[in-house]
């Protein structure tokens, strides 16, 4: 089945003394765009995050949120500025020098100065990685399974307009037989009036005749019409990205009504050429849904 552009999917999983949350919302784009909101700390697995996400998703607009809180040692370290702790103890001994106090200076002391001490993330740790793309993998799960729930409800209302579109395409081919004949018989009546002759040229009015099918016959439309109601019915049965296709369809669909409608002198028809249109219409905004 079909899956819309939009959707929300969440995971988070607690491993080792750490904890990872991810968010993901996927709205209408023309490509495929993701943009990951990353703490600095895992930052170079920000490619890694969209490699995993477009495995699923295609296209669409797909905002990525992620909170990771480590409380463990892996992928960290305690790193002291020997140089700069030297630096604060040097100083202090001179400040009690000059003030003839005693320098009573403790290490734990030293450990609290600004920047001294430091726990740094070193961001090479595997198992961070793996467990990272795992709830990743979960948000996009989570996402696609709202995705293809929004699909279903999208395909339905397609396939609803489907049927009143080829129950139109069948009322306007029904329409359109018999017009020849039809205007046979009143371009003979208006023949006769002008000329106010029994006798008509049969060799002209045959010509007449054929010109005139040639310009109103709208047999090819209603055919490719259907071939493409046929085709946009199969895709929507598709588990693939088939939104921009659908959208060329329906786009293809509008420009034979719109031959139909320019050929059309019978009032029935231009009326279903309305209501087509309206369909068209409706169902080419359904499509900008699809992914």
């Amino acid at each position: 089945m079909i899956r819309s552009m939009t959707g929300f999917g969440k995971a988070i999983i607690e491993k080792n003394s750490r904890k990872y949350q991810v968010e993901i919302k996927s709205v209408n784009h023309r490509y495929l765009d993701i943009s990951v909101k990353i703490p600095r700390a895992i930052s170079f697995l920000e490619e890694e995050v969209k490699r995993e996400i477009s495995k699923s998703v295609k296209r669409g607009k797909v905002d990525v949120f992620i909170t990771f809180e480590n409380n463990s040692l892996e992928g960290r370290e305690i790193k002291i500025n020997t140089d700069l702790a030297k630096e604060y103890i040097k100083e202090l001994k001179n400040l009690a020098k000059e003030e003839n106090i005693l320098a009573d200076i403790q290490v734990n002391d030293i450990a609290k100065y600004p920047d001294v001490l430091k726990i740094q993330e070193n961001g090479e740790d595997e198992k961070i990685k793996e467990e990272l793309v795992e709830v990743v993998a979960n948000a996009t799960e989570s996402l696609m399974k709202m995705k293809k729930s929004e699909g279903e409800k999208i395909a339905k209302d397609l396939s609803k307009r489907l049927e009143k579109i080829q129950e139109k395409v069948n009322e306007t081919s029904n329409l359109s037989t018999g017009l020849i004949e039809e205007y046979v018989v009143k371009l003979k009546e208006r023949i006769k009036k002008l000329l106010k002759e029994e006798e008509i040229d049969e060799t002209r009015l045959a010509e007449e005749v054929v010109i005139y099918a040639d310009k109103c016959s709208i047999e090819e439309e209603i055919t490719r019409l259907n071939s493409h109601i046929l085709q946009v019915k199969e895709l929507l049965n598709s588990d693939k990205s088939v939104g921009k296709k659908i959208d060329f369809i329906i786009q293809e669909m509008n420009r034979e009504t719109n031959t139909i409608g320019s050929k059309s002198n019978n009032l029935g028809i231009t009326n279903n050429v309305i209501d087509l249109k309206t369909e068209i219409e409706d169902m080419r905004e359904q499509v900008q849904n699809i992914e």
